[in-house]
């Protein structure tokens, strides 16, 4: 056996899921420094079973997202990129190193996604990181350990193109799209980030114009400018001014809707911050989601 992560389902597999847990795996690996042939046990599966093993093995009476159990402890202090010598033990009949074992509830991981806007692929794939680093020595009860985890994990996570963002940094993202605001008529400075389903972030801000209808908001101008790149999923904007609650207008509303209409929106103004999902904002929306793609253009 190579350098892998066994893949268990024990429910319904996420389509496409194990190419990414398998680049999640190497990436770890090349992380932490780990040059010998090594494997890990990963199995995903219910809410069910999951509370059944925290039961057991923790004492913990209910279901979690992820549980980790590695086969070897390094040094106090130390991951066992520092102490791969202890690796060495862990040799089994296949010629690789046996880091432990992972278990994730696909329920929770799926969960979860929704809470943050992003696809259970990315989810699953975050928590199988988190769960590889605790395999490897890491932990986050005292807070320097956990900002030594979490970098870890968020340097992962960038290689491999998957970020979890904050609606803080969505929030700074849209601040900055701001400054670029072309508003010579109306003064009134809009910026929008838009968070895609895959971890990117589009920006836009509102350009005005001399014949008033061409003029475009924020919100519209990173739409554009995703969906001319290829996306077309969307998991929250955030919307920024300087002086009072820049709320979507009508036609940016219907836009949002054509390609996300259960995407979150948050918007902030000076230290003012209000959240709403666009289904909020544009009650029965008309747009594919709700079937116009079966009629329009057709007799």
């Amino acid at each position: 056996m190579t350098t892998s992560l066994v893949i268990d389902w024990a429910v319904e597999a996420v389509n496409g899921a194990e190419e990414g847990l398998q680049k999640a795996f190497c990436a770890c690996m090349e992380a932490e420094g780990i040059t010998l042939p090594a494997y890990a046990q990963l199995l995903i599966t219910d809410d069910q079973e999951i509370h059944r093993l925290n039961r057991e093995y923790r004492g913990v009476d209910r279901a979690t997202d992820v549980l980790s159990f590695p086969s070897t402890s390094a040094h106090p202090g130390h991951t066992l990129g520092e102490n791969q010598h202890l690796l060495k033990r862990e040799i089994d009949e296949s010629g690789s190193c046996f880091l432990g074992d992972i278990i994730i509830s696909l329920e929770r991981a799926n969960e979860q996604a929704r809470e943050f806007g992003h696809s259970p692929q990315r989810e699953l794939t975050y928590l199988t990181v988190h769960a590889l680093f605790h395999l490897m020595g890491y932990d986050h009860m005292e807070e320097e350990d956990k900002k030594q985890m979490r970098a870890m994990e968020d340097k992962v996570m960038e290689r491999l193109g998957v970020t979890r963002v904050t609606d803080e940094e969505l929030i700074e993202k849209a601040k900055e799209a701001m400054q670029f605001a072309y508003v010579p008529y109306s003064h009134y400075r809009v910026g929008a980030a838009l968070l895609a389903k895959d971890g990117r972030i589009f920006t836009g801000c509102n350009i005005e114009n001399g014949s008033y209808g061409a003029t475009n908001c924020a919100e519209r101008t990173a739409l554009f400018k995703a969906v001319s790149e290829g996306v077309r999923e969307f998991a929250a904007i955030a919307v920024t001014a300087e002086k009072s609650a820049p709320w979507p207008c009508g036609i940016c509303r219907q836009a949002l809707n054509e390609f996300s209409p259960d995407i979150r929106v948050i918007v902030a103004w000076q230290d003012q911050v209000e959240k709403a999902t666009l289904t909020d904002l544009l009650p029965h929306g008309f747009g594919p989601g709700n079937g116009t793609l079966d009629y329009l253009g057709k007799e």
